[in-house]
């Protein structure tokens, strides 16, 4: 599906109003350089309501490769990444204090969400420092990652030198995202990662990745859930101000992911850093080290 050519993947393609779903081509970071990456996003309220699709409902909603195989491939893969994710959460529940399906609440499958399975590929490159995913941390709770090269890197807190996550066969990489870290008040944290080409010899082949997000539902407030949890106010009680305002979003679940997909456009890259900054999450590290090429294997 990524072989369509120029012309027909723009029918598929996402737009540039902070919607998810459906074809994105390479982003641009600050310096304006484009990655290397090419996604196809399919939202999870699709693949539960089919044949009815309800959030990409135009004529051109998914190339063909994917409705012809919603049924017997993507919709199991979505029904099975939700059976883990939300076993995922159920552990972070109690382990944060809250009433028995608190944060499942937040997390419904029938009701509309930003949830959707990617499917991505990075070109192979002579560059082994040629990003193919700019530093980012994940829009929402968790995020399910099934590959076999490697390539992804991490930022630890309180590092300046990305680290490797080595694959594993028969293991998938999840992550904690934003959504999580603002309503644990920051005892869960959201990753800082970014994606190289493959190291050494897997640099030569074309990377695929396959990945599943989970995110609040859409009318969800991110703020931390300090009237639940003694053991979530506890630990914003512990930051200073200007921390403690990071925790407190006043912004939907849908408005947060809807902002950082916009302003990661390079149609809308009209300001520059500005947007950049814009398209941000929890992340807290100076923009400059976000492309730093410093590496521990």
């Amino acid at each position: 599906m990524f072989d369509l050519g120029a012309e027909k993947k723009m029918k598929y393609e996402q737009g540039n109003e902070g919607i998810s779903f459906g074809q994105a081509p390479m982003s641009s970071p600050p310096d304006g350089e484009l990655d290397t990456t090419e996604v196809l996003n399919i939202a999870k309220d699709d693949v539960l309501s089919w044949p009815q699709l309800v959030r990409r409902t135009s004529e051109h909603s998914y190339p063909l490769p994917v409705l012809s195989q919603m049924e017997h491939t993507v919709r199991p893969f979505v029904l099975k990444s939700l059976e883990v994710n939300n076993a995922i959460i159920d552990i972070f529940n109690d382990k944060l204090g809250l009433r028995k399906g608190k944060l499942m609440e937040m997390h419904l499958a029938n009701e509309l969400s930003g949830c959707e399975a990617r499917i991505l590929r990075n070109s192979a490159t002579l560059s082994t420092m040629k990003l193919a995913i700019g530093s980012h941390t994940d829009f929402g709770s968790l995020s399910i990652l099934h590959n076999r090269q490697g390539g992804l890197q991490v930022l630890p807190p309180g590092s300046e030198t990305w680290q490797y996550v080595k694959p594993i066969p028969y293991h998938s990489i999840c992550n904690v995202g934003d959504a999580l870290s603002i309503l644990s008040g920051g005892i869960l944290r959201s990753n800082l990662h970014r994606v190289l080409p493959p190291p050494s010899s897997q640099a030569n082949s074309e990377r695929w990745s396959l990945v599943f997000f989970s995110r609040p539902s859409n009318t969800t407030i991110l703020r931390a859930l300090v009237d639940d949890s003694p053991v979530i106010a506890e630990a914003l009680d512990k930051k200073d101000v200007d921390s403690k305002k990071m925790f407190d979003t006043g912004a939907t679940a849908q408005e947060w992911c809807e902002r950082r997909v916009r302003n990661r456009r390079f149609a809308n890259n009209t300001q520059g850093l500005d947007n950049w900054k814009a398209s941000r999450g929890t992340e807290s590290v100076d923009l400059a080290s976000f492309r730093s090429t410093t590496v521990k294997s």
